[in-house]
């Protein structure tokens, strides 16, 4: 989550001040210090591949191209010419 506390506080200026308008306060308030901002960039963000995983993948990839070049060379794979 986030790795600094930022503490946003919000008062009444008066008894009569409705709920309403202290609350808008507070939302204006957490938008401007980008909170949400900050943490929704750290809940979808994602890891970089580790290593095998990167390893892996492109082993698959290269068996998947080798088979495709089998099956195209041995005609089973009709080839259609290019789109215009």
């Amino acid at each position: 989550m986030l790795s600094t506390m930022i503490k946003i506080e919000v008062r009444r200026e008066s008894a009569s001040e409705p709920n309403l308008s202290v609350l808008r306060r507070f939302s204006k308030r957490v938008q401007g210090a980008g909170i949400l901002k900050r943490a929704k960039a750290e809940r979808f963000a994602r890891r970089p591949a580790s290593h095998y995983k990167k390893k892996k993948s492109a082993l698959v990839r290269l068996s998947r191209r080798a088979a495709y070049e089998r099956l195209k060379k041995l005609g089973k794979i009709a080839l259609t010419p290019p789109r215009r």
